[in-house]
């Protein structure tokens, strides 16, 4: 299966994502307003804010599909990550209208406790995004597709604010009706830290940015492979759900150059094979001590 019949393949993730987010969405707001629950239409605005995150992901799925063309030589792949971006904004303006409508309901003081079934609907809820989860999540490892494991550890994160929903529902049943507003203001929180990690995470992509514990393993895999006398240079950087590699290194000079080509080869089949990576250029100079 090659790089693009993946991202064909994380489609799917994104459509499983999107139909249970406006399922649960709706249903959540709904009932957060017949149950009294801020928490539990709190809950449902995040999911809709999950909406536009899955929305992104699809759509930057479908532009990382088209082929290389003239002025993009290295392929669309970075669509994924741009819509990645614009999807944190958007988050991040949820998260704020949640935090400040639920400062409002305490500040008003009046706090009523919630009908207990507003937990049993948090608690389905996240019973059911964690079935998303471990689908998307086990999607996005067999296709080697980031874009959708983020899109996976975002649904893990909703299951987990549902599950907080419920405790502050179940609080505020008790006799401590402000769980409820708590509990929906932790969710806003929530909601603001997913954009901002989301936000890191595509900014540094975009600005070529890059792991340098994952570029020190590549690096020992290039050293290791027989006849580089030398590694000279390395770098990396994203391009979507790939990984472009650019590595300079030092081989004997008494080498032919159809010896040096097999060495080139042997690298790139070794990344492919140990870290799933196609793209790799291989610069080779004579080796000097």
């Amino acid at each position: 299966m090659d790089t693009y019949d993946n991202l064909k393949q994380g489609e799917k993730g994104a459509w499983v994502s999107i139909t249970a987010y406006i399922l649960l969405s709706a249903f959540k707001i709904i009932m957060g307003y017949i149950t009294g629950s801020e928490a539990l239409t709190a809950d449902g605005i995040n999911n809709t804010t999950d909406i536009i995150v899955s929305v992104a992901v699809l759509i930057g799925l479908r532009i990382s599909r088209k082929p290389p063309d003239h002025d993009h030589p290295y392929g669309h792949m970075r669509a994924e990550t741009i819509a990645s971006l614009v999807a944190s904004f958007i988050m991040f303006a949820a998260g704020i209208q949640v935090i400040i409508q639920s400062a409002q309901s305490f500040l008003a003081g009046d706090i009523k406790a919630p009908n207990l079934l507003a937990a049993w609907i948090a608690l389905f809820s996240a019973v059911c995004m964690w079935f998303v989860y471990k689908y998307n999540s086990k999607l996005a490892r067999r296709i080697n597709n980031q874009s959708l494991m983020a899109a996976a550890k975002d649904n893990r994160s909703d299951a987990f604010v549902s599950i907080g929903a419920a405790v502050g529902i179940i609080g505020a049943s008790l006799g401590f009706p402000i769980l409820d507003v708590i509990a929906a203001f932790l969710v806003g929180i929530i909601i603001c830290k997913t954009a901002w990690d989301i936000f890191s995470d595509a900014t540094h992509a975009l600005t070529d940015g890059f792991d340098d514990q994952k570029l020190r393993v590549f690096k020992e895999t290039v050293s290791g492979t027989p006849g580089v006398k030398r590694i000279r240079d390395i770098r990396a950087r994203v391009h979507g759900s790939n990984v472009l590699l650019d590595v300079v290194i030092e081989v004997s000079a008494e080498l032919s150059v159809e010896q040096s080509h097999y060495i080139s080869d042997d690298i790139e089949e070794r990344m492919h094979k140990q870290h799933r990576i196609e793209n790799v250029h291989v610069h080779i100079e004579p080796y000097s001590k």
